[in-house]
């Protein structure tokens, strides 16, 4: 599926380059117990959630040093520039079509380059084209009527307003 949206942005400060992975662009924050050291699977504690690669990460680098075990995160949506959301159309009325829940564990939000190569702040304004890639589409929308909220936001954690598709079904929308 490819989305293409129209931007205007004042400062310039779209987008995010791969080296931005420090705060406020991290992925994770990583859960501690209350002497500060990393949760892991093997000693999580009763209200952590079960394995899941939301929640979960194996191996990750902290404090650069590989943790050969698996630890408890909480993601963090700021390491995303563009935030998708799905509905589905049933009876006449839309829900939204959570890919985080099970059995997904995924997301389509993401991250588009920057827009500028400077930092200096100037107006610019153009069109993202941002692809996401499924072999699902097809089993979980079906003939359904879907919609999509789609969001921006400028390394200055500012949010676009959210836009929405019209009403589509994939056959509408796929290339022959």
């Amino acid at each position: 599926m490819i989305l293409t949206l129209k931007f205007k942005d004042a400062e310039g400060d779209l987008g995010l380059s791969a080296t931005d992975i420090n705060p406020p662009f991290n992925p994770y924050t990583y859960i501690r117990d209350q002497a500060g050291n990393l949760i892991v699977y093997s000693r999580r504690p009763a209200q952590a959630p079960t394995f899941n690669p939301i929640d979960w990460v194996i191996n990750p680098i902290v404090n650069n040093q590989v943790v050969r075990d698996t630890v408890w995160v909480d993601p963090n949506e700021n390491q995303y520039n563009i935030f998708v959301r799905f509905f589905i159309k049933r009876n006449g009325r839309y829900t939204e079509f959570v890919w985080e829940n099970p059995p997904f564990f995924t997301t389509f939000n993401g991250r588009f380059p920057r827009v500028l190569t400077t930092e200096e702040g100037q107006p610019v304004e153009g069109f993202i084209t941002y692809r996401m890639l499924s072999s699902g589409w097809e089993s979980i929308f079906r003939n359904d009527s879907l919609k999509i909220d789609v969001r921006i936001q400028d390394r200055a954690l500012n949010k676009s307003n959210e836009v929405s598709s019209p009403d589509v079904t994939l056959r509408q929308i796929t290339r022959n």
